[in-house]
Parts: C-alpha cells; sequence; structure tokens
C-alpha cells in the first residue's frame, strides 16, 4: 500500500521482527518470544502485515473517538458550572460537588481536563513534594489523637474570626471530634476531649504542639518538687486523671496530618458554611456537625490493624468531676473564700466552720462552681449570665428564692476597720528610753 502511515515505537519494534521471520532469520515462535506475544497473536500480525502492509500493524481505532468520551452537552455543563457557581473549587472538590448536588459522576482528571480546555485555571496550586522522614501510621485507631486549633476567616466576612479545634485520629484520618470558639483556648480542647470520650472512648495518647494549654511555662513549685511531679497545666491535669499521655511537637510538621486536615477545611469547610449561610458562632457549630460524617466517609482509611484501642469510660466516674478547671482555695477566718475576685460564703455543714480548711474549687464547663472539702461537695454557685458552655470570668447571680439544695452565691464584701496611730503613754518604756548621744551631737563634741 502506498498510503503514509506513522508508526508508535512499539509497532515499529513489531514491523522489525516482521521483517525478519519474513526474510527467514526468526521464526514465528522466535519473534513471538521476542515480542512477548501469543503464537496465535503472532500468527495474526503476520497476516495482518501481509494483507494491508505497516498499516496492518496500526490498531484499528486510532482516530476515531471512544465510545466512552463525555457527551459535548455534559462536558458544556461542567464547564459553564466550574465558571460560575464554582470558580474557587479545586478539581477534586469540584468532582465531589458535581456528583452530589447535579448527579453528574466523572473522575477528577476529566474535570481538571474539561478546565484546562476552558481556559479554567485551579485556584490552588500544588507544591512538588519535600523529602521528609515518613513517619508510619499507629495501627489501630485509638492509639494517637493528633490535636491542634485553626484561627481563620471561617465565615470569610459574614461574621467573626473563629478558631476551629480538632482531632484527628493518625491510623484512619478519621477526624472524631470538632467545634468552633471564638479563640483557641483550654475549654475548648476540654470540650473536644469530653466529646471524644463519650462517643469513642479514651484514647491512648494525645500529640500536640508546646502551646501553654499543654504545656506549663512554669516552675514546678515546693509541693511538686517534694512529690516529685511536674508543673502541669489545667489540660495536663485532666490528661493525667484519665491516664492519657501527652506527646509534644517541636515542628508543625511533626503533626503534618492535623496540619493538611486544616488546609483542607479551610478549602472544603468555609464553602459548606457558605452555602448554608453560616454567620454565627452557632450556626458554624451546627453546619460543623453535618460536615463531619461526609467528610470522614470521604477522607478516611482503614486501619492497619482491625479492632479499637479506645479505652471505655471508667465506671462510676462522671464526666464532670474530672472535665472542669480545678482550684484550691484555704477559707478564711469569715468562712469565706475568694475566686475571681468575689468572695463566696462558705456555710458550715458537718462542721461547725471550715475555717483554714483547704478545699478545692471547681469551675465546670457550664459555668458553675463546685467547692468540695476532701472531695465531698460543700457549695454550688450559679453565674450571673449562665450563657453557652464556656469557662471564663465567674460573676455569681443574685439569690433567688428557688428551691435548690445548695445556695446561690452572694457577693460579700468585708468591713474596713479605721485604725488610728498608736499614741504611747507617758510611762511606755520608749518615752523614758534616754538618747545618749543626742546632745554630744548636738553640741558637735
Amino acid at each position: 500500500m502506498d498510503t503514509e502511515v506513522t508508526l508508535t515505537v512499539r509497532e515499529q519494534k513489531r514491523l522489525f521482527v516482521i521483517t525478519e521471520v519474513l526474510a527467514g532469520r526468526w521464526t514465528c515462535p522466535q519473534a513471538a518470544g521476542k515480542l512477548e506475544l501469543s503464537l496465535r497473536q503472532m500468527r495474526r500480525l503476520l497476516g495482518a502485515y501481509r494483507r494491508d502492509g505497516p498499516a496492518g500493524l496500526v490498531h484499528g481505532n486510532r482516530g476515531r473517538p471512544s465510545h466512552r468520551r463525555l457527551p459535548p452537552e455534559i462536558r458544556e455543563d461542567v464547564a459553564a458550572l466550574a465558571a460560575t457557581h464554582y470558580p474557587d473549587y479545586n478539581d477534586h472538590h469540584l468532582a465531589d460537588v458535581l456528583a452530589e448536588d447535579h448527579g453528574i459522576s466523572i473522575s477528577r482528571s476529566s474535570v481538571r481536563r474539561i478546565r484546562r480546555e476552558a481556559g479554567l485555571l485551579t485556584p490552588r496550586k500544588r507544591r512538588p513534594p519535600r523529602h521528609r522522614r515518613y513517619r508510619e501510621r499507629s495501627p489501630q485507631p485509638g492509639m494517637l489523637l493528633q490535636l491542634d486549633g485553626s484561627q481563620h476567616h471561617w465565615l470569610e466576612d459574614r461574621g467573626p474570626e473563629l478558631c476551629l479545634i480538632a482531632a484527628i485520629d493518625d491510623a484512619t484520618g478519621e477526624v472524631p471530634g470538632a467545634l468552633f470558639r471564638l479563640q483557641e483556648d483550654a475549654a475548648g480542647y476540654f470540650l473536644l476531649l469530653r466529646h471524644i470520650s463519650q462517643s469513642h472512648g479514651l484514647p491512648m495518647a494525645l500529640y500536640a504542639d508546646r502551646h501553654t494549654i499543654f504545656h506549663s511555662p512554669k516552675k514546678a513549685s515546693l509541693s511538686e518538687q517534694l512529690a516529685g511531679q511536674p508543673p502541669r497545666t489545667q489540660f495536663g491535669r485532666l490528661l493525667h486523671e484519665l491516664s492519657i499521655q501527652l506527646i509534644p511537637a517541636y515542628s508543625p510538621q511533626a503533626k503534618g496530618r492535623i496540619e493538611r486536615l486544616f488546609g483542607t477545611l479551610q478549602d472544603r469547610l468555609v464553602k459548606a458554611l457558605r452555602q448554608a449561610g453560616a454567620c454565627s458562632l452557632e450556626d458554624a457549630n451546627l453546619v460543623l456537625q453535618r460536615f463531619l460524617p461526609g467528610f470522614n466517609s470521604r477522607f478516611a482509611v482503614s486501619p492497619a490493624q482491625p479492632g479499637s484501642s479506645y479505652r471505655p469510660w471508667p465506671s462510676g466516674l462522671e464526666p464532670d468531676d474530672v472535665f472542669c478547671f480545678k482550684h484550691e482555695r484555704v477559707v478564711a477566718k469569715d468562712s469565706t473564700i475568694s475566686f475571681d475576685g468575689q468572695l463566696l460564703p462558705i456555710s458550715p455543714g458537718r462542721r461547725s466552720s471550715y475555717a483554714r480548711c483547704r478545699v478545692e474549687v471547681r469551675q465546670l464547663l457550664n459555668g458553675q462552681l463546685l467547692v468540695c472539702y476532701q472531695t465531698s461537695p460543700l457549695m454550688r454557685f450559679q453565674p450571673l449570665d449562665p450563657g453557652p458552655p464556656a469557662v471564663g470570668k465567674f460573676t455569681p447571680a443574685n439569690p433567688q428564692p428557688i428551691p435548690v439544695k445548695l445556695p446561690i452565691a452572694r457577693p460579700i464584701s468585708r468591713p474596713k476597720a479605721s485604725r488610728q496611730p498608736y499614741k504611747p503613754p507617758p510611762d511606755h518604756p520608749w518615752r523614758q528610753y534616754a538618747f545618749p548621744y543626742a546632745k554630744l551631737t548636738k553640741d558637735g563634741g
């Protein structure tokens, strides 16, 4: 045949082998071994070459459109949606949204190809990978959780800047819990760990940075030195009571899994909050709880070993007994304690007076104060403004005639006693004491 045919490298190799067979230098089984083909396939190629020449070695579908090619109307719809409704979505996210919201199930590579042909670039550049020492995942879920907070404009310009406090399982990549706070604080981590302990169980270890929420910058007190204990923060004390190990990270790359999680959430979760019209802290937390199940099903992986390392919650232990901020106080002589600039009365119970006794003040996550003496509750004080669960400055409420077992806090002001300067009497030893050097000094002698 005189028709010019462009052959690929593989087809050129087949042409060379076939010419050797036709010249009698190789047998057909030898040629099949050289091309790693079956004898039947080799004979079929020889027949096609004798019939059509080099054109017989070219695949019959070359130059024809694939029967799996997307219809033109779908390609136009994808390009229009990417240009109008989802201009800031990356290729992966756009493919997921097209399948969930528009019923268009196409691969990420097809989305990428359609956007590039339409001149639409992805808003997120793909950075080249850096060589780092890889750390294997934990074999079972619950063995290690990574914690961190991300301060970001999650609500864009519709609301205040929030901080997302989240945890990710090192074994599966699942997010067992997350919540929004106005800022990164210890109360947020208390609420997060309480939710995880009640829904999944107690993890074996936590991986966090060296924030002062986790590690105390203070030196050990005398009592801590005598007991051989390091100085602990409130969160460190909580982990010690629950027998959870805290592992410090010395660089952001050490806890890269939680860092990459925030990078993904700052792309996908921001758009979910935008679609829901969230403009407050409460709205953002409601959207977040609906968002996490689908996110986990999309990105979580199977663990290397079956089973779970989450420990069940100890029987007989009340969550409020550990998920609280504990402070020590000494009862004054007038049976009061000082807390956040307020004087709180301690009424006598089993004892006639608790003066000079050391008590423990527990600030619960709902804002209440519980005063305990030797683990026995004495008094409970209600806050003035019981708002959302938070721990802040405590202001007691005015006493109300409501049937409660323990009285509500009442601010007490101590009377200031007027003190006059002391004037010794004439027969006081100070007045009778003589200064022999006064005259000598005056006369200069």
